[in-house]
């Protein structure tokens, strides 16, 4: 491809809409223009790029069985309707009507409409198992949409869903989905880990997120050092207090109600304007670890309390599976002082007429200090038999140096970026839709079902995150839209052109694809457009070095260069790009 007549519309300074990295070099690089909020258009080089990741995805989802297809992506609202989702999904989901009034969609995500498929062709066991796959446009109506392909409204996803016959099939099917995208993002040339984590809107109780591994990514990877182990936050797991560690005081007997002074247990103090940890524990001269802090929740069946230690922070998504409740969110102010009788800041477990569910950590605990239920009133020496609690568990997010809850080292955070989810459904969707085939034994059951999505755009964004300096791109080879950039320093100039024209030929013959910068623009800007767009390999022909019948060859990821005879230029590329792959 030459240069002269590519659209490869660069910039030279940053776009003020662009807040990261990749955003700012996609549109820098010519990858991507915005036409709306979080919605974009793909330039001829990003779209060369998407187009290689794409081959890859459905080369490696082919090799592990699954079959392609192509749905909708306006969808009727019934199909929602059936599982609930239309009103649980909220504002994301974009709705509109037909000119006969029905209700539709923009497809955020398929499970019901190839559900629907399913459950219309699959009668018997017989046609089980087997896993179907599209690589099609999503519209999710993000309320910030931000970071160019990273969190847009409209994007290409990759999404398979797989249909078997019982638990075990199921699991099958997401262990081969696992290692298919192990495979996928090994072979796009990216740092990344499989994690634990939660399935959100989705459903299901069996999920891992592949997480690109990069400084600027917007998720925490909580890693343990020692051991293979890695969750996302929302997940990383943590194991109760081991029976007998000190519990930092004596907790008081049940019933015992008075102190040793006389007066009675718990003890009011008075807090006037303290409502922060910080506050509260300075002000009363006590560490964060003696104070336990009361977190209100709200959802569907009503709110509850959630207490967990003052140098510790809540985990919402924990506290949803403790509760069995999956819209419970932090409660508005209006709600909690409401239910305490106090405004944020004072809430407190003594006395609550709601569901209080703790943290482990709160349950070795004796001699604490909680909120009053009052304002500007905290109480002090408060103990377990103070207040009733419907049940303990890992309500907390994990924090650097805690341990493993696999081996028992030290957990360590990482930074990464979401390119990839996959869920065991189990019968969430086949069981509301009635998606239902005849066992051997002629009964009737519902199919067990898995899905598993890569964003196809975010995963070159994510790459760019993960691969850039100050000068631009370096892109992996695998998924880099041209392998070599060809530049002619002086394409006026007979002996240079007539060189640089020939390498170009015989590197396209040989197959390689190469971008020839054959424009009329000083050296410089073709050196900084070459390392803007982040091509693996340049090679350059100019006047100095023909004179010692040498070109130069120069690495993107590297900066090596080394000079190569003329003669040897497209064999030299190809044990370049040999030992690159």
């Amino acid at each position: 491809m030459r240069y002269s007549k590519y659209f490869l519309p660069t910039l030279r300074e940053v776009p003020t809409e662009a807040e990261v990295v990749s955003h700012q070099l996609m549109l820098r690089s010519g990858m991507i223009r915005r036409v709306a909020a979080g919605i974009y258009e793909l330039l001829p080089l990003g779209v060369r790029v998407i187009r290689k990741v794409e081959a890859i995805v459905r080369e490696e989802m082919d090799r592990a069985g699954a079959m392609e297809i192509l749905m909708p992506t306006v969808l009727p609202a019934e199909l929602w309707q059936e599982t609930g989702r239309w009103d649980f999904y909220g504002k994301e989901l974009l709705r509109l009507k037909d000119r006969n009034g029905r209700e539709f969609c923009l497809g955020p995500t398929h499970e019901e409409v190839v559900t629907d498929l399913v459950r219309r062709e699959v009668r018997s066991y017989r046609q089980l198992p087997f896993n179907l796959y599209q690589i099609q446009t999503k519209f999710r109506d993000e309320i910030r949409p931000r970071f160019g392909l990273m969190r847009g409204r409209e994007f290409t996803m990759k999404d398979a869903y797989s249909f078997d016959a019982d638990r075990a099939g199921a699991e099958k099917s997401y262990r081969a989905m696992h290692e298919a995208y192990t495979a996928i993002f090994r072979r796009c040339g990216l740092k990344f880990r499989a994690v634990e984590a939660d399935s959100g809107k989705i459903g299901g109780n069996l999920s891992h997120e592949f997480m690109v591994l990069a400084d600027t990514g917007e998720d925490r990877v909580v890693s343990c050092l020692e051991c293979e182990y890695a969750a996302n936050l929302e997940m990383a797991a943590l194991a109760p207090p081991p029976k007998g560690a000190p519990s930092g005081g004596i907790p008081r007997k049940e019933g015992e109600k008075e102190s040793s002074e006389g007066g009675r247990y718990p003890i009011e103090v008075k807090t006037p304007g303290m409502r922060t940890v910080e506050e509260v524990t300075k002000f009363l001269g006590v560490s964060a670890r003696r104070l336990v802090k009361t977190i209100v929740f709200n959802g569907d069946r009503g709110p509850v309390a959630v207490l967990v230690r003052g140098d510790h922070e809540v985990n919402p998504a924990k506290v949803r599976r403790l509760a069995e409740d999956d819209t419970l969110e932090i409660a508005d102010p209006d709600i909690v002082e409401r239910v305490t009788g106090a405004p944020v800041g004072f809430a407190g477990p003594v006395g609550l007429a709601i569901p209080v569910f703790a943290d482990h950590a709160v349950a070795g605990m004796s001699h604490f200090v909680t909120g009053g239920n009052a304002a500007d009133i905290h109480l002090t020496e408060v103990d377990l038999v103070d207040f009733e609690v419907e049940a303990f568990g890992d309500l907390r997010e994990a924090a650097p140096g805690d341990p493993c809850p696999k081996c028992g080292g030290k957990l360590d955070f990482l930074r990464g970026i979401e390119v990839g989810h996959i869920f065991y459904l189990g019968t969430k969707y086949s069981g509301s839709m009635k998606a239902h085939f005849l066992d051997e034994a002629g009964a009737e059951k519902p199919i067990e079902m898995g899905c598993y999505g890569i964003g196809v755009g975010r995963t070159a964004a994510a790459a760019i995150e993960q691969n850039h300096d100050d000068k631009g791109i370096i892109w992996p080879l695998p998924i880099a839209p041209f392998q070599v950039i060809l530049l002619s320093l002086d394409p006026g100039k007979k002996d240079v052109h007539s060189v640089a024209e020939k390498i170009y030929r015989d590197l396209t013959s040989a197959g390689i694809e190469v971008l020839f910068d054959d424009r009329e623009e000083r050296p410089g800007v073709k050196f900084n457009d070459a390392d803007l767009i982040g091509i693996p390999l340049r090679i350059t022909v100019g006047e100095r070095g023909l004179k010692e019948k040498m070109v130069e060859f120069r690495e993107r990821a590297t900066g090596c260069e080394s000079k190569v005879p003329v003669e040897r230029a497209a064999e030299a590329v190809k044990e370049f790009l040999g030992k690159m792959e």
